[in-house]
């Protein structure tokens, strides 16, 4: 066991933050993760139905995710992950359109032929163009350009809408241009992976290592306050008081970093970039006595949805996590400041239940279980133009105060995934990304195990 050489705090218990406690852990450091809510996870938080645990908001993995799957290795549960084949369509009057392969595009009749054409090119050329210089050129701009108005206006922008509202003129086309390669090399298909035992075997197994290397983990311990003492020592004030760390890792949004920010600290680090705001999100999640669709994933672009996409997981999950019923999470992209974001739960159950029964209209009342309604308040970044140079610095108090959050993570996609690339940048800025995989002999990532059954060729759409 390596020496104890200093105490860190790391705050937030989402994915960044466990990534991080783990690597310092491993490291030697005396770690205290400090949780404001009673779960670790974050958007990964879990609750209890018919006895078994769900996520609030839905999640799955890429075989791209490399460096998310190499924490899973060294946790030793990179094997549970499995993998199936899963499809996207677009709902449009009433009709879906799948659009999963070249021939589904050239069938898509809401958009004219030519248009389908340069949508497809558009794909194309995503994936074969540098990202050089897209930072500072709108997604708008860009995507009006290769498809042309026409197919923005009746395809893109009610896609970029769903995800950032009114907000969406100024994301910049390195944004779009990650999608378009996210799944790069994925040439056998759409391909996505979900763990046995959910998201919460992950914490789960995350905390059991943590406590095994003398990590102590506090849930349900609001922060309240963050500075730096007459002598330079990290002050961590929450109900119970004030402690000294000699080192902290703050992983939660930059909105309530700078709340939380005292008068030493800030006169001791570089004025942090408060214009970039947060898109937060409402679920409405739906158990089924029966299936809804075949698609993992429904795009409900067209402004008489109150929600921007269907998600079925039960596509992708196996009945041992979920049982026989199957789960439809109804997901709607808002800011925290929108009246419909504090609707009330039976308010949006009013309205969001009956629109989808008529997107589906085999869908009965007696066909539903049981719904939930779940929110989060910073899910997305709202990415403007010359984001690159918006990031925050991992390093904002040297040697002391380190940042590790999604306003970093541009222009990697704001996943599970991209938490833990951040994590591991910050922790080399730290001087501790070296270290070996817990629990493994190696830090080689063996390659993600596929389904036998290839799927169809790979969209040429990118999905937003």
């Amino acid at each position: 066991m390596r020496p104890v050489t200093h105490s860190i705090a790391v705050l937030g218990g989402g994915i960044s933050g466990l990534a991080c406690a783990l690597r310092l852990a491993q490291a030697g450091k005396r770690v205290t993760l400090i949780e404001g809510s009673g779960q670790l996870g974050g958007l990964g938080a879990f609750f209890k139905h018919d006895g078994r645990s769900f996520e609030k908001f839905y999640h799955c993995m890429l075989p791209s995710d490399g460096p998310l799957l190499r924490v899973l290795e060294s946790l030793g549960i990179r094997d549970d992950v499995y993998w199936k084949p899963t499809t996207f369509a677009y709902a449009h009057q009433g009709r879906f359109f799948p659009l999963n392969t070249a021939p589904d595009l050239l069938k898509f009749a809401p958009l004219r032929f030519i248009d389908r054409i340069r949508v497809g090119i558009t794909g194309l050329y995503g994936r074969l163009v540098s990202d050089k210089g897209l930072d500072n050129i709108t997604t708008v701009k860009w995507l009006t350009r290769l498809s042309g108005a026409r197919a923005f206006t009746k395809f893109w922008q009610p896609m970029l809408e769903a995800k950032f509202g009114d907000r969406y003129h100024d994301v910049p086309a390195l944004w779009f241009w990650t999608r378009f390669n996210r799944e790069k090399g994925e040439s056998k298909g759409e391909c996505k992976g979900y763990i046995k035992g959910g998201y919460k075997h992950i914490t789960d197994t995350c905390a059991r290592v943590l406590r095994s290397l003398g990590a102590e983990i506090r849930l349900s311990t609001a922060v309240q306050g963050i500075d730096l003492d007459a002598e330079g020592r990290v002050t961590v004030t929450t109900a119970a008081g004030s402690e000294k760390f000699d080192q902290i890792v703050i992983t939660l949004p930059t909105p309530q970093v700078e709340k939380l920010l005292g008068p030493g600290m800030r006169a001791q680090m570089p004025v942090l970039d408060t214009t970039t705001d947060y898109q937060g999100v409402i679920n409405c999640l739906l158990f089924l006595k029966k299936p809804l669709t075949t698609h993992y994933w429904v795009a409900t672009p067209e402004g008489g949805h109150p929600f921007d996409g269907v998600v079925e997981t039960s596509t992708l999950t196996d009945t041992s996590d979920r049982g026989e019923r199957h789960v439809v999470y109804l997901t709607k992209y808002l800011h925290r400041e929108d009246p419909r974001f504090t609707q009330a739960d039976d308010s949006i159950r009013a309205a969001w239940i009956p629109a989808l029964k008529k997107l589906f209209p085999q869908l009965q009342d007696a066909d539903i279980e049981a719904s939930f309604i779940f929110r989060a308040p910073f899910v997305e970044p709202i990415y403007k133009l010359g984001q690159m140079q918006l990031r925050p610095p991992e390093e904002l108090v040297p040697n002391k105060v380190y940042l590790s959050n999604t306003a970093q993570v541009y222009p990697v996609v704001t996943s599970w995934n991209g938490s833990v690339i951040q994590a591991e940048h910050t922790l080399d800025v730290m001087g501790v990304s070296s270290v070996p995989p817990i629990g493994s002999s190696t830090a080689a990532l063996k390659p993600a195990k596929l389904p036998a059954s290839a799927p169809p060729p790979r969209s040429v759409v990118v999905k937003v």
